[in-house]
């Protein structure tokens, strides 16, 4: 079982990626999904705790930018006998704004939030502790993928 985590910009393809690659056969985490969590955090954990409790496979789809976030989520995965795994995707501001702006409602964020993730969006790193880390760049109609060495 994995623990699959998304990292990118808001915009940057993770949900059509996990729409396209996991929704069948992995659960999901979201904190988009999770808004009337009193603490999102403790959501998240409890939505990964039942996955491992079933025998599935999640995925954590969120910007996952802070090295802190996605350390701990490695630390709970490794907890519960789980694979930790990334999905880092290139960041592309102006292809993330123009997704953006095709969105509509809540779906659509601020501007503001794009360029903010981008500031403190750190790069995957191999002491993270993820046995498989994957790049992926968002192409028209695709995903390109390659192992991260």
């Amino acid at each position: 079982m994995d623990v699959v985590v998304l990292v990118g910009l808001q915009a940057s393809g993770k949900t059509t990626f996990f729409g396209a690659r996991f929704a069948a056969t992995h659960a999901l985490a979201s904190k988009d999904l999770l808004r009337s969590a009193r603490d999102r955090n403790a959501r998240q954990e409890a939505l990964v705790r039942a996955a491992a409790a079933a025998g599935r496979s999640i995925v954590v789809d969120n910007t996952n930018a802070r090295r802190e976030d996605r350390i701990a989520l490695v630390a709970l995965a490794r907890g519960l006998g789980m694979r930790p795994v990334s999905y880092e995707f290139t960041p592309d501001v102006p292809a993330s704004l123009a997704r953006n702006a095709r969105r509509s409602g809540r779906a659509r964020v601020p501007e503001v939030a794009i360029h903010a993730t981008r500031a403190r969006l750190a790069p995957v790193r191999p002491d993270e502790g993820f046995e498989a880390r994957y790049q992926v760049r968002t192409v028209p109609g695709a995903f390109e993928i390659v192992r991260a060495r």
